[in-house]
């Protein structure tokens, strides 16, 4: 046997069903041959209690002389008299012996002074081994003349327990020859069970054998048993399932870095060669440097972005969740942003209630808002308006960016939360890109993390609104006071 299957799996639970089975038969064989052993001599105590009432029905003693009074005609009685007196002693308390059998005799006759102790002791078993080491059990007692009433006298019976003793040797033989066998059958029957039970763990194996980066999307079927192999079958297709995802992770990273990066560096280094061949001034290489950096500081800005947003898709930014309230969050941002709104002749209004206590990331919250109000910014027109909108509920709150610009056609909707989808106008020239893209990516992230979900409607040249609806983590937001009639400030 090789050692790959000696420390096989399969024979180890082999093992462990022969040390079971061993364990228990042999443990049942003790305890069977106990159980036979007091019964055997329960048994025998009782046929010698029976046989010595039936003495003191069958003998008496007068002026000193046994009498036999059973029937030498009956058989039966014959029998039983016959039966009595085959190991069978009577003597006086003193010690006298008076009548003994010949297979009493071969036992070894008592001195007259042990006679007497044990005429005088209270115990009346006792085992005894003649010449030829047979066991023997003995009922001892007392009985009185007929003739004088206070005259007693020893009288001793037995039985061999040779059938017994013989009854146990064959019982030991069988124990010490079936158990061998029993544990071997059991072995083979475990070795059998342990192959079926193990065969399905050997085709999760097998299948994971043939897993590898090019074909994740392979997944182990469930046998449908509900038992502990499904449930590690399930575990392992999760674990595949987030290892894909972590592989479309990469793949997607590794595309998006090699499409954003392409444009600007082939720019980049178009306007340095330029510049190069061209410029003949100081002016003229200070501008051309002026765009590089420009172009450099613009690709530090996409990969700065792609990497945070790599790392939060992958888990490794975690929330931090904090209690603060939401409506002084609404009002700063609304703030910050009022001074860009101006500029670009936007009506910026916000509404809150006056407190709102809120159990979540702030600074993932305030970069979501962040997100929406300049994507609302970019794409509303000069006299448009931006409102943004913040309701306390009783478990949630929710955020709603809404705005009066060039709205953004059906087609496009399913696809704006995708990394660098930027939506264009029917006319591109009138409406050029703005933008990395990434923006509504973040915000898809964050809503997600959180538990929240988020709504767009949109309608082409009227605006677009934004409703993002995260769960509060606490049981029941503290709202203060909410006035509609005041809730409209301008900033």
């Amino acid at each position: 046997m090789s050692g790959k299957t000696v420390k096989g799996l399969r024979f180890r639970l082999t093992a462990s069903y022969a040390f079971f089975f061993a364990l228990l038969f042999a443990t049942s064989a003790i305890l069977f041959r106990q159980f036979l052993v007091t019964s055997l001599d329960s048994q025998t105590r009782e046929t010698l209690d029976q046989e010595w009432g039936a003495l003191k029905g069958y003998l008496r003693i007068e002026h000193g002389k046994p009498i036999w009074y059973d029937d030498h005609h009956d058989p039966d009685e014959a029998l039983i008299g016959a039966r009595l007196r085959q190991v069978y002693l009577l003597s006086q308390t003193d010690g006298n012996i008076i009548q003994e059998s010949p297979e009493f005799r071969l036992l070894g006759l008592d001195s007259p002074a042990l006679i007497r102790a044990a005429a005088s002791s209270p115990e009346k078993w006792v085992e005894k081994t003649n010449s030829k080491q047979v066991l023997y059990l003995i009922r001892k007692g007392l009985i009185t003349d007929e003739s004088s009433p206070n005259v007693l006298y020893h009288v001793s019976i037995g039985r061999s327990l040779t059938d017994n003793q013989q009854l146990l040797r064959r019982f030991n033989w069988l124990a010490a020859g079936l158990i061998p066998l029993m544990v071997l059958g059991g072995s083979l029957v475990g070795w059998v069970l342990a192959g079926r039970g193990l065969s399905p763990v050997l085709q999760v194996a097998k299948t994971a054998q043939r897993i590898t980066g090019s074909n994740l999307s392979l997944r182990i079927p469930e046998r449908g048993a509900g038992d502990e192999l499904d449930f590690l079958i399930e575990t392992f297709n999760q674990m595949i399932e987030r290892l894909e995802a972590s592989f479309v992770q990469v793949r997607q990273f590794s595309t998006d870095v090699s499409h954003e990066l392409r444009t600007p560096i082939t720019i980049l280094r178009g306007q340095l060669e330029v510049a190069l061949l061209t410029a003949n001034t100081k002016e003229q290489y200070r501008d051309a440097i002026v765009d590089s950096l420009d172009d450099i500081e613009r690709l530090s800005h996409i990969v700065r972005a792609l990497l945070l947003l790599s790392q939060a898709e992958t888990g490794q930014v975690v929330l931090t969740r904090t209690l603060f309230d939401a409506s002084e969050l609404v009002r700063e941002l609304g703030e910050q942003f009022q001074l860009p709104a101006e500029s670009a002749s936007i009506d910026l209004s916000i509404k809150a209630p006056s407190s709102c206590e809120a159990e979540l990331d702030r600074i993932q919250i305030e970069r979501m808002l962040s997100n929406l109000l300049s994507n609302a910014l970019k794409f509303t027109p000069a006299g448009g308006r931006v409102h943004l909108e913040l309701q306390c509920q009783r478990e949630s709150v929710v955020f709603t960016v809404r705005d009066t610009g060039s709205g953004i056609d059906a087609e496009h909707l399913p696809h704006i939360f995708d990394r660098f989808y930027r939506v264009t106008g029917r006319d591109p020239k009138s409406s050029p890109e703005k933008g990395l893209g990434l923006g509504l990516s973040f915000v898809s992230w964050i809503v997600k993390a959180h538990g929240g979900s988020v709504e767009v409607e949109s309608t082409l040249g009227a605006g677009t609104t934004f409703s993002v609806q995260l769960p509060n983590a606490l049981a029941v937001a503290a709202v203060i006071a909410q006035e509609p009639s005041a809730g409209m400030n301008k900033v």
